[in-house]
């Protein structure tokens, strides 16, 4: 059951608990309403931490940056100075 299942039976439970004044014979519709509700907290916080330990931190991949260097030697300065 995924978390929509779960605020699923967490509305009909409020609604079977606060919305509705049907009398079944033989059937607390009050407890039951309590019941979904709480099953469905229940289910909430299941799936919260499930997903929260699915979740992996990948660090960012770095990018090696390679410097080449570079030899132009024209006359008798290497350094680029006097050319």
């Amino acid at each position: 059951m995924g978390l929509g299942g779960c605020i699923i039976l967490i509305a009909v439970g409020a609604i079977l608990t606060f919305a509705t004044d049907w009398d079944m014979q033989g059937v607390n519709l009050d407890l039951v309403g309590i019941i979904l509700m709480i099953v469905g907290l229940i289910g909430v916080t299941t799936f919260s931490s499930i997903a929260r330990r699915r979740r992996v931190v990948v660090p960012p991949a770095s990018t090696t940056v390679v410097e080449e260097e570079r030899h132009h030697h024209r006359g008798g300065y290497g350094d680029g100075y006097g050319v």
